[in-house]
């Protein structure tokens, strides 16, 4: 990738801690927390100081790492117990993006696949937190070669909610033919939705790629119709926090609004995200548990005094569903999957 990347999650040389960049801080301040217990881990995953569904996954498995490495002195069952526990707590933390739960699943089976001595495991556990992170490194690669096929030289692209590095490592996901078009000597052009409630794509998203070099317009959520309108966008990339097997797809509040939209000026639609990503346990959109936050992120967040009286009622739902109808395709690391989604999505797995 051109231009500079931050340091978004790391593990610390002697492993008892994992350092991340504060992304609640961004885009004026680049700050960075190291984290060692299971409290502050549990809020940063909460209070969006890491976040990306593949930025979760990957600071899972370095958070349960250094936890294990803190419970040497256990026997292999006091061991695999407190980790256990902890794993599960983590897993409250955020319940819709489905790479959190992925992540501790595979630590927790990594456990329980190897009963042996807890320093050997501990250490272990490190060797496979890194794996985690390689393999995403990876997948995010083969993301961007299959996306950037999808672009054409001159295209103006729509993103929504944030998905590049910060979110997701590396090339990102939704932001990953994107980077790779700029590699490529490609123009593009890319219109950054503020996304609400916590302006990811302003914050994030416009930051990022004005780092890297990329050009980036950052709109307001209700100015995407009109950018359409004007022939300004070409393509649609969003990414995804959990594909149901029937490809419906959670994402950022507004995904869905701007999924309409392009259907409706006939503008192609897609969703870019790890394999990891889709959960054949979750049928259709309607089963994605959709998580609620904090109404004052909407009322008083972002404002001196408040925008909204305390006295009103608030709505402050942090996802919706977009249904698999509005979409073009799936863009993976194992491919692009087109309709219908619920046979080709199974043909990728080989199900």
């Amino acid at each position: 990738m051109n231009g500079k990347q931050l340091d978004v999650i790391r593990l610390a040389d002697d492993a008892m801690s994992v350092v991340i960049l504060d992304q609640t801080k961004l885009p004026n301040h680049e700050e960075y927390l190291t984290l060692s217990e299971e409290k502050p881990m549990w809020d940063a995953i909460k209070l969006l100081q890491v976040r990306g569904a593949p930025a979760i996954g990957v600071f899972a498995g370095y958070a349960m790492a250094v936890l294990a490495k803190q419970e040497t002195d256990l026997s292999y069952e006091a061991f695999k117990e407190a980790f256990d526990r902890q794993a599960d707590y983590l897993n409250t933390s955020r319940p819709t993006a489905v790479n959190l739960s992925w992540a501790l699943k595979r630590m927790k089976k990594f456990v329980e696949d190897h009963p042996e001595d807890p320093k050997t495991l501990a250490d272990r556990l490190v060797q496979e937190a890194k794996t985690i992170d390689e393999e995403n490194l990876a997948m995010n690669r083969k993301i961007a070669e299959y996306g950037v096929t999808l672009l054409h030289d001159g295209d103006g692209i729509l993103t929504h909610c944030n998905a590049g590095y910060l979110a997701c490592l590396g090339y990102g996901t939704a932001t990953a033919p994107m980077y790779m078009a700029q590699e490529k000597g490609m123009h593009i052009h890319v219109y950054s939705d503020e996304t609400r409630p916590l302006l990811q794509g302003a914050r994030l998203t416009s930051f990022e790629l004005y780092k890297a070099g990329v050009p980036v317009t950052s709109i307001c959520d209700n100015m995407a119709s009109l950018v359409m309108k004007q022939g300004k966008v070409q393509c649609v990339m969003v990414g995804c926090d959990r594909i149901a097997a029937n490809g419906d797809f959670a994402n950022k509040i507004g995904t869905s609004g701007v999924a309409i939209l392009a259907k409706y000026y006939g503008i192609p639609f897609y969703t870019l995200g790890p394999s990891s990503t889709i959960d054949f346990n979750t049928p259709t959109g309607a089963d994605i548990h959709i998580e609620m936050r904090d109404p004052e992120e909407i009322g008083s967040m972002w404002y001196k005094e408040p925008m909204i009286l305390k006295e009103i009622d608030k709505f402050n739902p942090s996802f919706d569903v977009t249904d698999h109808s509005l979409l073009s395709g799936i863009v993976t690391e194992r491919g692009i999957v087109y309709p219908p989604f619920d046979v080709n999505l199974k043909k990728l797995f080989n199900r």
